[in-house]
């Protein structure tokens, strides 16, 4: 493992920092955690997409990104027609863990906790992804790969990031440990952490490596090579 300051640094800041939300990002966290809070049912329902609009002020794709954000983590259901809306998705076993993990308090000691139970995890959900990719899934991969190396900021690049691992999981077939590795991320993601200034040599050096040992890991599970998934992992982890 890296023993330089900002190899160090990287360390927690590859995968704790707290990337800027985007507007539909910290709506969906908002609608969510009202949710929440008011202790509705599934089947309760939340209100429209205009609705929404009206009572937030947010342009209509921003709410529908939001929506499709809470819809996509199982939270809420779309009901189309007359009388439909907006409603709170039936919660299996899998969403309830996220939810459990997302609750988590934010602490220095959990966000390490964190970051040792995703690399544990991390094999597992990306060897199952190499089983079990199509081909679909890897040209879907191989464009958020390049969202990576073209990101103009360290936060689009961590969200670049978040988004190639939440992809890879969606693809493993084990979904308890996709729930719980996914959960992971989110913890981190709302984490605040240390980052490192978009123009140092330090950050520039940093997200070549990451990249390159992203591009290791998405071809690996494009060729289903366990063996080089694994040697992938590795390297993905010893440059966090």
């Amino acid at each position: 493992m890296p023993d330089e300051p900002a190899a160090r640094q990287a360390l927690i800041g590859g995968l704790g920092a707290a990337p800027r939300r985007t507007r539909a990002e910290q709506l969906a966290a908002d609608l969510d955690a009202r949710i929440r809070a008011l202790g509705l049912r599934a089947g309760d329902p939340v209100g429209t997409l205009d609705s929404l609009r009206e009572e937030t002020g947010y342009a209509y794709s921003t709410v529908s990104e939001a929506v499709r954000i809470l819809r996509d983590r199982g939270v809420l259901q779309i009901r189309p027609g007359r009388g439909g809306g907006l409603f709170v998705a039936d919660r299996g076993p899998v969403v309830r863990l996220r939810h459990t993990l997302l609750d988590v308090r934010d602490e220095p000691e959990t966000v390490a906790d964190a970051i040792e139970l995703r690399d544990h995890l991390e094999v597992l959900v990306d060897i199952g992804a190499a089983r079990c990719r199509t081909d679909e899934d890897v040209a879907e991969l191989r464009t958020l790969l390049e969202g990576m190396r073209a990101a103009p900021d360290w936060d689009a690049f961590m969200r670049a990031n978040w988004a190639l691992h939440e992809r890879i999981a969606a693809i493993c077939p084990n979904r308890m440990a996709a729930a719980v590795y996914t959960g992971t991320l989110g913890h981190l993601n709302a984490s605040a952490s240390s980052r490192l200034d978009d123009d140092t040599e330090a950050s520039q050096r940093y997200r070549a490596e990451r990249c390159g040992a992203h591009e290791d890991l998405v071809e690996a599970i494009a060729a289903g090579d366990e063996s080089a998934v694994r040697a992938a992992v590795a390297r993905h982890n010893t440059t966090s």
